[in-house]
């Protein structure tokens, strides 16, 4: 196979018109931690975007950092680490599940647009990018959006280029908004619930005024596969319920104790507090106990994003008719299933039961034969499927970049 690695925005073009003149796709690459996600692709050229690792510009002040699309993920949030700031969105680390060592780039992480549990509070990765620069299926450079959010005029393709998976253009640098980190936390720990009464701790939690966030829930049978701070958790045998609270130190330690008296009628409340609890959401973020190499490491995983109203029910049942674990998030928003293996991941059991609860589902593990048998991401209905073929069409005509990642080829 063919890699083109490129040294600028430049670079970029030439391969890509060169590619719709040989009518050759291309498969967009960073560090090819999420190569493993999506349909398989049937190409023999790579565009590899490592090279393209600076940072432009980072004014903390400012809160905000442009960076060119292959830059590190690890050596960015190092860099805003060392001024006390962060991803607000908190991005899922998905070489957890996938085995794929490294972290990944600012490029896929804002293509696959994965957020861990702040974004209840905090919104998605498309809530955070201000501006990007990226080069279209026609070969051409483009800009949109800008370094601050009253300078978004007109289209904001920022929203389209978030979780396109590279399928719409070629992004060389982005533009994103940091924010301070918090100077304290604490979790807040309600066990033996089941997953109904669970939810309703959740939405209560998040229905206060206390400023809630994370909302998760991790029922008693997948501590069997957990390791680290939520294996220890675990020791209780019992589920957890967990709800985060962030901030300054003495308005974080009163809304703690007063979230806490609110959800007595749910049974007693303990703590973990600052780095005890961070340890514990950063295995929720990126479903640790579903990890690959892991107790469940072979399992096929999906994620799965339903009404939180509805969250705890389906899981349940999910869980029970598959014989599988679950893990919730979002206050019941977002399911993480590990199913047992069978030829088609249990595809047909998890649209059902997802789509009567009004929600839909991605295979986000599985491997490459499992993943040419099923639709990976969630069929769009025809009217909609219909539309983002018209989107598509006006970026990428010729389908050159990431062809099939997100829509499985028909059947011949």
């Amino acid at each position: 196979m063919d890699t083109l690695k490129v040294r600028d925005a430049k670079d970029v073009e030439e391969v890509v018109r060169a590619a719709i003149a040989n009518e050759q796709p291309l498969e967009i690459v960073g560090h090819g931690t999420k190569r493993l996600i999506g349909q398989p692709m049937a190409t023999n050229a790579v565009l590899d975007l490592s090279a393209l690792n600076a940072v432009s510009s980072y004014e903390p002040n400012e809160l905000i950092i442009t960076v060119q699309a292959g830059a590190p993920l690890a050596d960015v949030q190092s860099l805003i680490d060392s001024r006390n700031q962060q991803f607000a969105f908190d991005p899922m680390d998905t070489s957890v599940l996938t085995g794929v060592s490294g972290n990944g780039t600012i490029g896929g992480m804002i293509g696959a647009g994965l957020a861990g549990p702040r974004r209840i509070r905090a919104g998605g990765a498309r809530d955070h990018l201000l501006g990007a620069h990226a080069v279209s299926g026609f070969g051409d450079s483009f800009k949109t959006g800008g370094k601050v959010v009253k300078n978004v005029t007109g289209y904001d393709l920022c929203k389209l280029l978030t979780g396109s998976w590279g399928t719409l253009a070629v992004m060389t640098e982005v533009t994103l908004k940091v924010m301070p980190k918090p100077e304290s936390e604490r979790t807040l720990l309600l066990s033996g619930l089941d997953e109904v009464a669970a939810n309703h701790a959740m939405t209560a939690a998040l229905g206060s005024p206390y400023d809630v966030s994370g909302a998760a829930h991790v029922p008693s049978s997948v501590f069997g596969s957990a390791a680290g701070a939520l294996a220890r958790l675990g020791a209780r045998g019992q589920a957890v319920t967990l709800l985060r609270l962030e901030g300054i130190a003495a308005s974080v330690t009163h809304r703690a104790g007063s979230l806490g008296k609110a959800l007595a009628a749910f049974g007693a409340v303990e703590m973990l507090q600052d780095d005890a609890s961070a340890a514990v959401w950063a295995e929720i973020r990126d479903a640790g106990p579903f990890a690959a190499g892991g107790a469940r490491g072979l399992w096929p995983v999906w994620r799965i994003v339903c009404p939180p109203a509805s969250g705890g029910a389906l899981g349940k049942a999910l869980a029970s008719e598959s014989e599988g674990d679950v893990i919730y998030d979002w206050g019941g928003g977002l399911i993480w299933a590990a199913l047992p293996p069978k030829p088609d991941a249990q595809a047909a059991l998890v649209r059902r039961r997802v789509e009567a609860a009004g929600g839909h589902a991605a295979l986000i593990r599985a491997d490459a034969e499992v993943r040419q048998k099923v639709d990976v991401f969630h069929p769009q209905a025809p009217g909609i499927a219909a539309l983002s073929q018209r989107v598509r069409n006006s970026f990428d005509p010729k389908i050159i970049l990431n062809r099939g990642r997100m829509v499985r080829a028909a059947a011949t």
